[in-house]
């Protein structure tokens, strides 16, 4: 079952490859969608594809790339686009 969902992380995750780790663990768990920043200092990833991939990747999320200081992290079902690969945004 295909599921998408839009991720909002805060904390200390800008600066710290944070977007660089998640297009790289979206990519080993075969998803599609984007990661980006916001000018709010959060980072906002979007994540479609085999449902348990996409808790594995809500999971990563949750700690982050090794140097991030995740505090919250908000999910948001969406709808499935039906993207063909995942990309970094700038």
């Amino acid at each position: 079952m295909t599921r998408a969902v839009e991720v909002e992380v805060s904390g200390e995750v800008q600066g710290v490859s944070f977007r660089a780790y998640a297009a790289q663990e979206a990519v080993r768990l075969e998803l599609v969608g984007w990661v980006r920043n916001t000018r709010d200092g959060t980072v906002l990833g979007r994540f479609e594809g085999d449902d348990d991939a996409v808790e594995e990747m809500i999971a990563w999320c949750r700690d982050g790339s090794p140097s991030a200081d995740v505090r919250h992290v908000e999910v948001s079902n969406v709808e499935p686009t039906g993207d063909a690969s995942f990309e970094v945004r700038y």
